[in-house]
């Protein structure tokens, strides 16, 4: 590692901050941190096709919710382009790079003939090298446009990659690639070299597909005769189906994870092991402690999968470790972004929120979810029944248990409304019914939440307490009446 390290972020504005994208910049940012070095941000807008001010501005709200935090810029590269245009002048002045005045049209031709030649793959064969002086003159002075290319010289690129270890790549495997196109604009090679150059990138960490990059990016270095940085490749991550992760899998922009419910140490803790260990088997890391651990010699070479389910479970221990106080103000601010949770702006609804939050936390994969569940433990509005659990459980067979378990509770006084008592007494009536006591369990789940899965039943009723809890077992049995006529003996 060099002294002084400074690292580098540098997305491009033509989508959301993606999976891929926020990976990078945690391993940057990581890395950065743990070595004491300068994280750098710069914005690649040069592509002024597809690049907007809105996702720049999407791409840095997600960077500051994910809590990477980074020390210079951002710096926008449309800010710079007298700047590569003068660097570029200079190599042709030098002899390194040359004007190509080849249409697309004749470069097509020429690819098509080299194919029909039976030629594997077609390099540009620098027909515009040797142009005379005279003769660019003339096209120049005729306004024919021009890109700027870069002239590959012989031998062979070498470097040491700090993930895969020792890289070569033989000159004559790369074309003379274009600098800057015929609209002026430059390419994605020389504007990277010439920033990374210039504001001190010291080390590159980004992901595989750069590989066939670098060293065409060697080469403009060694031409300007620039030391070039360490650079180390990611390996890339993959979809459940072990194709390149795209949109087509579901992964979609890391805000969009956010409104999901999903919280930033979750999402950092993932991102960490797609590619790497921490070291053991501690469901998350708080993100000092990512920070210490992390190492570049303990990342896998190997494609990681993308894993939702343990993105979940990372997101759910999460949750279970946090006071409530702390979890409410995560639930208040997700439901001024995506609605719900009308119970936390209820007054009388106060003093139950805290507790339901005890009670429910432990079993939540996502804030989300905790919201759009929070209301039916907090408030006393009419429930909706899970429509499957109510074809399973809201029978006749299942209203008389209802009815008979409603007459159990109505024989318990407020002080032996315990988890232990309504448990004994459930358990005595299946056995007096007949039936397992999970027959009951889930008919009385459903009635008292609305949902087939709850944190343990015999904590819900008396986190409800007495009336509560019996006013729902009754409101089932109407809905089971209207809906199917099946009520024994009345309400």
């Amino acid at each position: 590692m060099r002294e002084n390290l400074k690292v580098r972020f540098a997305p491009s504005p033509t989508g959301y901050l993606h999976v891929g994208g926020a990976r990078t910049a945690l391993f940057n940012w990581l890395y950065c941190r743990k070595n004491n070095g300068v994280f750098l941000l710069r914005i690649e807008d040069t592509d002024l096709q597809r690049s907007t001010p809105e996702m720049s501005k999407v791409i840095l709200d997600a960077m500051k919710w994910l809590g990477l935090n980074w020390d210079e810029g951002p710096f926008y590269q449309t800010d710079r382009i007298d700047i590569y245009r003068d660097h570029v002048e200079k190599l042709i002045e030098q002899g390194r790079a040359y004007r190509c005045f080849c249409t697309g049209e004749e470069l097509d031709k020429a690819r098509a003939a080299a194919e029909a030649r039976g030629e594997k793959s077609w390099k540009y064969d620098r027909r515009c090298l040797n142009l005379s002086q005279e003769e660019q003159e003339r096209r120049l002075k005729e306004g024919h446009p021009y890109a700027i290319r870069c002239l590959v010289p012989t031998g062979k690129v070498t470097y040491e990659d700090l993930v895969h270890g020792k890289m070569e790549i033989q000159n004559e495997a790369i074309e003379d690639f274009v600098l800057f196109k015929s609209d002026g604009s430059p390419t994605y090679h020389l504007s990277v070299v010439i920033d990374d150059h210039l504001m001190g990138i010291t080390t590159i960490l980004r992901g595989d597909d750069h590989i066939s990059n670098t060293p065409k990016q060697i080469l403009l270095y060694n031409a300007f005769g620039w030391t070039p940085p360490n650079f180390g490749h990611l390996p890339l991550i993959l979809g459940p189906d072990h194709q390149k992760l795209s949109k087509r899998h579901g992964v979609t922009s890391v805000l969009n994870y956010k409104s999901l419910g999903y919280l930033p140490l979750a999402l950092l803790n993932f991102f960490a092991r797609l590619s790497w260990n921490p070291g053991d088997d501690k469901p998350f890391y708080s993100v000092e402690e990512l920070v210490s651990r992390f190492n570049l010699k303990k990342i896998s070479k190997n494609n990681p999968v993308f894993d939702t389910k343990k993105l979940d479970f990372i997101n759910s221990k999460i949750i279970s470790s946090m006071e409530e106080g702390e979890l409410l103000v995560c639930l208040r601010e997700l439901a001024e972004e995506v609605g719900g949770g009308d119970c936390l702006k209820s007054p009388e609804a106060q003093e139950r929120i805290k507790p339901a939050i005890e009670l429910l936390k432990s079993r939540m994969r996502n804030l989300k979810e905790f919201l759009d569940l929070l209301d039916a433990y907090v408030t006393d509005r009419p429930l909706e029944y899970d429509a499957e659990g109510a074809r399973t459980h809201f029978t006749p067979s299942g209203a008389s248990l209802l009815k008979a378990y409603l007459e159990d509770l109505k024989g318990l006084g407020p002080e032996e409304f315990t988890a232990t008592e309504t448990e004994r007494l459930l358990r005595s009536r299946a056995e007096a019914e007949g039936v397992g006591a999970g027959v009951m369990i889930h008919a009385v789940r459903l009635a008292l939440t609305g949902k087939t899965v709850s944190p343990g039943l015999f904590d819900v009723i008396v986190f409800l307490g007495r009336e509560r809890a019996m006013a729902r077992i009754e409101r089932a049995l109407l809905w089971i009446h209207e809906t199917t006529g099946a009520l024994p003996g009345g309400c």
